[in-house]
């Protein structure tokens, strides 16, 4: 067992409109470490052919679509802008670099990987987890952050995510008690429509259970890419794998999801890279938690221990002496008291805290 003594904290606020909580994120945070964070991803992209003609003609398109149908999530990308002095159009075209490595059939900038399960219930009742894992500069730079405003119609929602980026770029849950986690999976085919980042937040802004979020998921475009797993309050979990042209549910719990697609759909969907590590591992660590996640009622601390875990051939918990991918932040949302516990550093070792949107 780790040793694992969550201490209670408190997070910072961002309160009002998304283009004022945008703003407030640069409070306080190390400006020019996020800007740096943000132009070494763009120039790599830049000197890996990542941002060609293909990729820019793409762009305009996803522009234009994010504008007018994406638009919370356009006003709290003007407001990080504005905050950390980056522009807009850079800020958008950091949203995309996964895709934009799809399109190119070029190297990801960084790996980002990741480990993802929900289950129904347990002693802390359901519960959605989640390892980040990630090759780049966004170690120092991950937060969480509680969210007010008039546009997240049922409360506050609480998010874990990189500093230049909007909302629940990695992971988040609402007041209601609805969680939602992410993992990253390249694809063969991407198309006009939301892209993940946006989509999670919006989730969180209007939903409040699993069948609602996978309501509003299954009626709008999306970009492709990635998966998404959700708990709710009432038990309900799910794990959906978002391509261009189709979604797959999977509601047979315990649910859960690494780098690749495994519904019978969608499984020839999955784009790997064999330089990538995270792409390497994805079949071991998703076979790791078919084997134990079954069976077993999880509580907090067990979810812990797990995500902390150092298996001889795909640990759960990355460390750069591995190979260049590192866990950089883990988290426990346990769904039934709206209730976080989150490590932005190796689970195994770094200081978790506790955070519950009830207060």
């Amino acid at each position: 067992m780790t040793s694992w003594r969550p201490v209670p904290a408190s997070v910072p606020t961002l309160t009002g409109s998304p283009e004022e909580r945008g703003r407030q994120q640069a409070e306080s945070a190390p400006q020019e470490e996020v800007r740096a964070a943000i132009r070494t991803r763009l120039e790599a992209a830049r000197k890996g052919s990542g941002l060609g003609s293909v990729s820019c003609d793409y762009l305009k398109k996803q522009w234009r679509f994010s504008f007018r149908h994406c638009r919370t999530a356009m006003a709290e990308l003007s407001g990080i802008a504005q905050g950390f002095g980056i522009s807009q159009e850079d800020l958008f075209t950091h949203q995309h670099l996964g895709i934009l490595a799809d399109l190119a059939r070029t190297q990801p900038v960084d790996e980002d990987g990741c480990s993802a399960w929900a289950v129904t219930d347990g002693p802390d009742g359901p519960m959605v987890v989640k390892n980040r894992d990630f090759s780049g500069k966004h170690l120092g730079i991950q937060r969480i952050f509680r969210h007010e405003g008039p546009d997240l119609v049922h409360g506050p929602i609480l998010c874990l995510g990189s500093l230049g980026s909007p909302g629940a770029y990695s992971s988040g849950m609402n007041a209601a008690g609805l969680a939602v986690v992410d993992t990253q999976v390249g694809v063969r085919h991407h198309g006009t429509g939301w892209v993940r980042y946006f989509l999670m937040t919006e989730i969180l802004a209007r939903c409040t259970t699993v069948e609602d979020a996978i309501g509003f998921i299954r009626s709008v475009p999306h970009a492709g890419g990635g998966t998404l797993v959700l708990g709710d309050r009432g038990g309900a979990v799910a794990a959906i794998e978002l391509a261009a042209f189709s979604v797959a549910v999977d509601h047979v719990a315990p649910v859960f999801r690494t780098n690749h697609f495994v519904s019978a759909e969608l499984v020839d969907e999955t784009l790997l890279s064999a330089k990538s590590r995270i792409d390497d591992t994805s079949a071991v660590r998703f076979s790791g938690l078919e084997a134990t996640l079954p069976g077993k009622a999880w509580d907090a601390a067990s979810a812990v221990d797990l995500m902390s875990g150092h298996g001889p051939k795909a640990a759960l918990c990355q460390h750069r002496g591995q190979g260049e991918t590192q866990t950089i932040a883990s988290v426990v949302y346990c769904c039934r008291d709206a209730v976080m516990y989150a490590c932005l550093d190796n689970p195994c070792s770094g200081s978790w805290q506790r955070i519950s949107l009830a207060t």
